[in-house]
C-alpha cells in the first residue's frame, strides 16, 4: 500500500478541464481544502467567500440555477452545522446541482468538538433529495468527482485530505459498496478511514480460522444496494458496523434499517464513537481511544464469536495491506 499526497488537489483540475460549468467555492480555507490549485488554473471559476458559509451555500444554489455546478468546500461541520439551513432551503428544497464537499470527517482532525464532524452523515442523510458519500482511500478521491457530478441533485461528500492511501484499483460506484473479502461466520460493514483498519485486522483474522464477508460502503444515501441486505442475512455469529462516525444515525443505523425491514435475525455491533463529543489528540490516539483502529475490530469478532484468538498489537502492525479490485474486477479489466 502507497501513501498519497493531495490527491483532490491535483486530480479537481485536470478532472475540470473540459467540464466549464463546474466552478469552485471557497470559505476562507482555500489550501486547507486542496483547492489553491484549482483556484490558480482556473481563476475565473473560482470563488473566494471568506468565513460565510451560510451566503456561500444560497450563492451555490443562485449559480446552480444559472446553470453552474458549484463544487462547495470547507470542512465538514462549517457546511451542516452552520449552514444547514441553507442547505435545506437555498440547495436541497430545490433539488439543486451542487456539490458539497466536507473535509474532516469524523476523527481525522486533532481540532476537537468544534472542528470533528461526528454526526454529519446522520444530518445530511435525514435531508430530502441529499445523495451522500464517503471517500476511504485515493481511488474513492479520485473517483467520487464523477460520481457526484452524475446525480440529477443536491450531494454531500465526506472527503479525505493530505497524505491518503489507494487501497483500491477500481473506482467508486453510486449505491454499490465493495466486496472485499467474502465469508461465513461474520460479515463486517466500513466506511471511511475505518476500512483501513479493518483490513489489517481481516488478515489477521482468517489466520486465526474467523471468516469474514468485508463491504466497503461509500454511499451511505441512497442506501439500497441488494448486497448489503444479501450480505447481512448470511453470517453465522452476527454483523458488525464500524464508522468513523457516531454510532446513532450513521452506518450502524443504515445497516439496521435495512436488516430491521427484512426481517434480519442476526445480532448487530455497531462500532463508532459513541454518543459524545470527541476531544482532542492525534489521530492513532483518538482511533484507540474511541475504539476504532484494528484491534478494537478484533476484540470485537472476538466476543461475537465467543473465543480468545490472541491476536495483539505486534500481529497487527506486521500486516501489509495490497491495493484490492473486490467485486468491480470485471470492470477494472
Amino acid at each position: 500500500m502507497t501513501l498519497e499526497t493531495q490527491v483532490h488537489q491535483k486530480n479537481l483540475v485536470k478532472w475540470a478541464a473540459d467540464k466549464p460549468e463546474v466552478v469552485v467555492f471557497s470559505a476562507d480555507l482555500t489550501s486547507s481544502t486542496e483547492v489553491r490549485l484549482f483556484a490558480e488554473t482556473y481563476p475565473d471559476r473560482f470563488y473566494s467567500f471568506g468565513m460565510t458559509e451560510q451566503n456561500m451555500m444560497s450563492a451555490a444554489g443562485g449559480m446552480a440555477r444559472e446553470g453552474f455546478t458549484p463544487w462547495v468546500h470547507t470542512f465538514a461541520v462549517f457546511l451542516y452545522r452552520r449552514a444547514l439551513d441553507q442547505v435545506q432551503m437555498s440547495v436541497a428544497y430545490p433539488n439543486l446541482r451542487v456539490r458539497i464537499v466536507g473535509f474532516l470527517p469524523g476523527i481525522t482532525t486533532p481540532g476537537g468538538a468544534t472542528h470533528q464532524a461526528i454526526e454529519d452523515v446522520a444530518i445530511m442523510r435525514a435531508v430530502p433529495n441529499m445523495t451522500v458519500l464517503e471517500t476511504g482511500d485515493a481511488a474513492d478521491v479520485e473517483s467520487v468527482l464523477d460520481v457526484a457530478q452524475a446525480v440529477d441533485g443536491p450531494v454531500y461528500i465526506r472527503m479525505l485530505r493530505g497524505q491518503i492511501p489507494r487501497l483500491f484499483t477500481t473506482p467508486m460506484r453510486l449505491g454499490r459498496a465493495r466486496r472485499l473479502r467474502r465469508g461465513s461466520d461474520v460479515t463486517l460493514f466500513t466506511a471511511g478511514i475505518t476500512t483501513e483498519e479493518a483490513m489489517r485486522a481481516t488478515q489477521v483474522l482468517e489466520q486465526r480460522g474467523v471468516s469474514i464477508e468485508h463491504l466497503h460502503v461509500t454511499t451511505h444515501k441512497p442506501f439500497t444496494d441488494p448486497a448489503v441486505l444479501e450480505a447481512a442475512s448470511r453470517p453465522k455469529y452476527g454483523v458488525i458496523t464500524f464508522e468513523n462516525h457516531t454510532t446513532v444515525g450513521g452506518l450502524g443505523s443504515e445497516v439496521a434499517e435495512v436488516m430491521a425491514e427484512h426481517g434480519v435475525g442476526k445480532r448487530l455491533v455497531r462500532l463508532g464513537i459513541p454518543d459524545t463529543y470527541a476531544h482532542g489528540g492525534s489521530r492513532p490516539y483518538l482511533m484507540r481511544h474511541y475504539g476504532l483502529d484494528a484491534l478494537a475490530l478484533v476484540r470485537a469478532v472476538e466476543k461475537l464469536v465467543g473465543e480468545d484468538l490472541n491476536i495483539g498489537e505486534d500481529d497487527l502492525a506486521a500486516v501489509r495491506v495490497e491495493p484490492v479490485h473486490g467485486d468491480f474486477k470485471a470492470e477494472a479489466l
